[in-house]
């Protein structure tokens, strides 16, 4: 694909900007590649660190666990699109969260709308993007709850915002445990240091702090129950 030649014959840099329209973007950029298209070019991101899609992946598979318990709606991880708007950017969040009663949202292709729950992990070159331009996309798109989660070493800083009345996002701080409690999410909760440690802890495990020992084990039981044999 010429896209991705001129990403390998470029020197390796945070990121590639290339002019295009939105119908061009969606014509030559693959959906295995991390893109999104904003402000008339298609910025197209570098491979991501393991930490950071360490941390991506245990959220990814928390949420995605605890939904097929509670029955909520549905989790993806990038790369997916997000279109906010018609005439917006197409994002494609690190996390997303979509409730059943806006699953209209969801399409073929991608996310029409915004999303409930949106979760980025920054990376170095993201900082600015996850924290100034996409925090006000979000609020202005009407996304219900935004986390920003930034594991880098000596950095370590979990920030959680949550759309208020009048449209605009209010900081959410944590309790003294530094354990966060979504709204969108009812009775999920995160203990924050659980992100910081060398290595991440077992999902199951996480799920059963937060849902119970008990209506995890019916949950495995009833899932093992459905295979076919």
């Amino acid at each position: 694909m010429a896209i991705v030649q001129e990403l390998d014959q470029t020197e390796r840099t945070y990121e590639l900007r290339i002019p295009m329209s939105y119908e061009e973007f969606l014509a030559k950029i693959d959906e295995s590649t991390h893109a999104e298209w904003v402000n008339g070019e298609a910025i197209i991101f570098m491979p991501p660190t393991p930490l950071h899609q360490h941390v991506v992946g245990f959220l990814y598979a928390l949420l995605r666990e605890f939904n097929k318990i509670f029955g909520l709606g549905e989790v993806f991880t990038a790369p997916i699109e997000m279109k906010v708007t018609p005439d917006g950017s197409g994002r494609e969040p690190d996390v997303l969260f979509v409730a059943t009663k806006n699953a209209h949202r969801i399409t073929d292709k991608k996310i029409e709308g915004p999303a409930d729950l949106v979760i980025e992990v920054i990376s170095d070159e993201s900082l600015t993007r996850d924290r100034s331009e996409k925090f006000y996309e979000y609020q202005d798109a009407g996304v219900r709850e935004y986390w920003l989660i930034d594991a880098r070493p000596g950095r370590q800083r979990a920030d959680f915002w949550v759309l208020g009345v009048d449209g605009r996002y209010r900081p959410v701080p944590l309790n003294e445990d530094d354990v966060y409690y979504s709204t969108v999410l009812p009775d999920f909760w995160l203990d924050t240091n659980w992100l910081w440690q060398d290595e991440l802890p077992d999902v199951l495990s996480t799920l059963a702090q937060i849902v119970g020992e008990e209506r995890l084990i019916a949950h495995l039981r009833q899932k093992g129950a459905d295979r076919p044999h």
